[in-house]
This record gives C-alpha cells, structure tokens and sequence, in this order.
C-alpha cells in the first residue's frame, strides 16, 4: 500500500509546478468482499489553497458512465422487457431515421442512403452500430462542416447524437466508437417509462449506496463540492496545466448514458464490486443485487468478429494500458483482453476510461476491480498513463 501511495504522490503537483504532473488522483480497488486498496494525493483545484483530490471527490465520469447505462439495459434484457438483439428503431423513432454516409461528392456534398437494417440494443452497447462520434470521426466532421450541423455529441441533445451511420449496422468489419450508449439510454427511457437518471437511483445507486453519482452535478453541490476541470495544453511550459469549463453542461437537457454521469471513485468502486461478484456468483452484495451471474457472464463475452477487433485495435492503438501486442476484443461497454498481461490483468478482463481520464478494470480471474479517478483534458493524458501503467503491476504483486 505505501508504494501506491507513493505513486500517487510522485505524479500530482507540489507547489504551483504543473507540468508532468496532474493535479490530483486516487486510486481506488476492491474485491468481492470489499474495499482492498483506497488512496489519493494532490487537489481539486489550481489554488494552492484547494480542498485535497480524494476518494470523495466528486468528479464527471465522462465515458465510465457507459458501463452503468450498459448495466441497465441488461437489467432490461434480464426481465425480458427487450431482447440483446432487437431491432431498437422500434422504440426510438430518431433511430430509425439515421441515414447511411457513403462519402462526398466532388463538390463535397455527402452523399447519403436510407438504412434499412435493424439497429439492435447488443449493436449500440458494443460500438457495432454504425454510430460515430462527431467529435471523433473525420468522416463525421467533415458531413457537420457541409451540413452546417452545430450541435455536437458533447451538448447532451437529440440533435447532438443524430449523425449518419458510418457504416452499415452490423457490418462484419465495422467498430466505431460512438454514441450508441446515449441511444441506448433513450431506449431505457421509451421501454420503462422513466427517465434514465430515476431508473438508475432506483435499481443502481440506491441499492449499492452510491450516494454522489447523478447526471446533475448541481443538484448535490450542497454536499459534494465538484473537482474542476484541468486542461493539458502546449500553451503551457511544458505542456502544463489551466482550468477550463466541463464539457459537457451541467444541467443537461437530456441525461446521456455515454457521458454525462458524475459520482466519486468510492462509490464508483461500489458499482465495480458489485458487476464483480455477480461475474462469479448469484450471492447478493449485502443484500443486494443489481444483476445475475449468466447476465454479466455475457457482458464479458467477446462479442466481436475477428474483422470488428481489427477496427477496434486500430482504433484504440495507444490508448489501452496494454502491450500493443495483446489481442483484444469488445464486451458489452468495455474492450477485453484475450490473453493474460504478465504481472497485471489476467486474460478476461474488462476495462473502459474517460475523457476525463478517469479509468476502470475489473479482472474475474484475479477477483479484483481498479479505478482511477482524476479530471484533466483531454484523454489520452500521459501522466495519468504513466501512473496508470506503474500502479497496475504494484496492485497484483502487493495486494493478491
């Protein structure tokens, strides 16, 4: 434990000093049974003066709110209220309308096609859609600049979320991250009849005493005082540290399943537990369970095509806290590795982060989760790398 909290300590700014360094972290691990390992160092803030960065710190989640949606929707799945494989365009009118983007024309006009294959919720929870992120993907981009389309996948609307498809849903080769667990929040609202954020206080954060995590930062600013936004940029010696607005808004207008949720990395580690034990284990977690053993069996399952994880390794080629070399696939919300990481994750893991740099794993075979929380833009940050790659090993070697 002590080397973790000096990892911790060796990667956050002392003084006003911000450049190589982040201005706080925490780590936060758990097994089965409970909390394993919780430390942080650093602060909130750019001040000298700022409250302490700790597992407490309330933080946007940016895309760790993907694997909360995803547990949702298989709560859904669980209850027979909708299939993995349904065609979701019934429920959501908006989905049926996507168009299908096969290029420009010489003038630069895209050129589009009506979709006629079903977009089924398993497609939208493993980036297998055809959905992109505007924010993302050239192709994307480029339709936005032609179209005059100004809402982006950041404001949290229908409008922002309605690009075209990039490629036809399904397709054998196709993976593009994207926004297809903000779908897949909307779809949750038209079977349940409830918005996402009151499903989720019902049968999620409630149930495991998650007590920080909403979509409305604003409405717990009496009792958690939100960790503001850092941005890494070269504007600054040394690709230093300023503060900067949160992306997305703080009253959204619709709650996004992809991003938008925001919590603490305590009770974060409170979710991962939970998807823990059930992966190997009907037992409740005190009392409580939020899914069954074959339902997170099947998250964990690869569910790509052998062309589909070429996409997804091209993709994400840097971005994983892997060796290049490892091959991986996609589950439902989070990118596997198909084979064990000597001195780290065994083969099976799952594991997804956020703009905000915050990650997450949970390792079945070992029977431990891990998250790190911090809040520096954008993602991938080298720091947070860095410190990610140097606490993983020490965690199996010190702590199993």
């Amino acid at each position: 434990m002590e080397k973790l909290d000096q990892l911790l300590k060796d990667h956050v700014v002392v003084g006003t000093e911000t450049s190589n360094k982040v201005l706080g972290a925490a780590f936060h691990a758990v097994n089965k049974d409970g909390v394993i390992y919780s430390g942080s160092a650093g602060r909130a803030g750019m001040e000298l003066e700022s409250a302490p960065f700790t597992a407490d710190s309330f933080t946007w989640l940016a895309s760790c709110s993907k694997i909360i949606t995803a547990a949702c929707l298989m709560q859904l799945v669980e209850r027979q209220m909708i299939g993995l494989d349904d065609d979701t365009r019934q429920f959501v009118p908006e989905l049926a309308g996507l168009q299908l983007l096969r290029g420009f024309d010489d003038d630069g006009k895209p050129v589009l096609e009506d979709n006629d294959k079903p977009i089924t919720l398993r497609q939208l929870l493993t980036h297998t859609s055809g959905l992109g992120y505007d924010i993302l993907d050239p192709r994307l981009q480029k339709w936005c600049s032609a179209t005059g389309h100004t809402a982006t996948n950041s404001d949290q609307t229908l409008d922002g979320w309605t690009t075209p498809l990039v490629f036809p849903p399904g397709d054998d080769s196709g993976w593009a991250y994207s926004s297809g667990l903000d779908w897949a929040g909307q779809v949750l609202e038209k079977v349940t009849g409830q918005g996402l954020e009151d499903y989720m206080q019902e049968n999620i954060f409630r149930p495991l005493d998650m007590k920080s995590a909403t979509f409305y930062p604003q409405r717990l600013k009496d009792t958690y005082s939100a960790v503001p936004c850092s941005y890494r940029t070269p504007a600054v010696q040394g690709f230093g540290l300023t503060m900067g607005p949160l992306p997305i808004p703080e009253d959204p207008p619709i709650e996004g399943g992809g991003s938008g949720l925001h919590s603490t990395a305590r009770d974060f580690g409170k979710f991962l537990q939970a998807i823990l034990r059930s992966h190997s284990s009907e037992d409740a977690l005190d009392g409580k369970r939020i899914l069954g053993k074959e339902t997170v069996q099947e998250m964990f399952r690869p569910q790509l095509s052998p062309s589909q994880c070429q996409a997804l390794k091209l993709i994400t080629s840097g971005m994983l806290p892997l060796p290049l070399d490892t091959p991986i696939n996609h589950g439902i919300s989070g990118v596997i590795n198909a084979e064990h990481v000597p001195g780290k994750r065994g083969k099976g893991s799952m594991m997804w982060g956020g703009f905000s740099n915050a990650h997450w794993w949970i390792d079945p075979e070992a029977g431990i989760a891990g998250t790190l929380f911090t809040n520096v833009i954008p993602q991938p940050d080298p720091v947070v790398q860095k410190l990610y790659d140097l606490i993983e090993p020490v965690v199996y070697s010190g702590l199993l």
